[in-house]
């Protein structure tokens, strides 16, 4: 190997990594708008562990797709670039699609319920719903 390849390589790497982390907070995002309240403050300030498990999960899922999309991706780096990105984003649509429905199917409000603070057994529910769409998702991408 060059300095040449280790270079690119290096660079390749840093490309996918920041990709990877605006995807997750794409993902961080996404939660935050599907639940009531701020999840920085229901986290880290209310140390909700409703909040907490529903979080964990949907970064667990997207970093899923992430690897999997980044493991799959063309050839080049502009190319892979780009689909892991649609993969990704193509995940966290499901994934919001999974939650909308699970809300749909059960009483209550979830978001509500995720958000309260004596431990709910809907959190698992919605963070098993996440990585099952993701794990759909990665089946698909293969």
């Amino acid at each position: 190997m060059t300095a040449s390849d280790l270079l690119s390589d290096v660079g390749s790497i840093a490309a996918f990594a920041a990709l990877g982390s605006v995807l997750l907070l794409a993902g961080y995002a996404l939660v935050d708008v599907l639940t009531p309240g701020k999840l920085h403050e229901l986290i880290w300030e209310q140390r909700n562990v409703n909040a907490a498990i529903l979080l964990s999960a949907n970064v667990i899922a997207v970093a899923m797709i992430v690897v999997v999309s980044i493991r799959s991706s063309y050839d080049g780096l502009g190319e892979g670039l780009i689909s892991t990105a649609a993969y990704s984003v193509l995940g966290l649509i499901f994934m919001a699609i999974s939650f909308v429905a699970v809300d749909a199917l059960t009483p209550g409000k979830l978001g509500h319920l995720l958000v309260e603070r004596e431990r709910h057994p809907a959190v698992w529910v919605s963070a098993s719903a996440n990585l099952a769409t993701a794990a759909m998702i990665c089946a698909a991408i293969n």
